[in-house]
């Protein structure tokens, strides 16, 4: 495991939601190959899912941008070995007005 390596970029998720985020990575990693982000991806997101519910989404790679709205206490940016990873829950926030 790879506990302990990674680096909080930044969140706004409670303490024991970013420890379980940094497990599920660390996790991730051990069961895949460092290339394969996209397994990586979605053992956390199911992972997060079955612990808090669904609607979570979860990116991970070495170099992408990205921009979205997510929930209030849901959101952690961090760094683990070569890889970067966002996790977050999707808001439904919705402006339109039907008029």
């Amino acid at each position: 495991m790879l506990e302990g390596k990674a680096l909080i970029q930044d969140t706004d998720m409670p303490v024991k939601m970013q420890m379980q985020a940094m497990a599920c990575a660390s996790q991730a990693l051990d069961l895949y190959d460092v290339i394969d982000c996209k397994s990586i991806a979605a053992h956390i997101k199911k992972e997060f899912d079955k612990r808090y519910g669904g609607g979570w989404q979860c990116v991970v790679g070495s170099q992408f941008g990205c921009f979205f709205t997510h929930s209030k206490g849901s959101f952690i940016y961090f760094t683990l070995e070569t890889l970067q990873v966002v996790i977050f829950k999707g808001s439904s926030f919705s402006s339109f007005k039907a008029g």
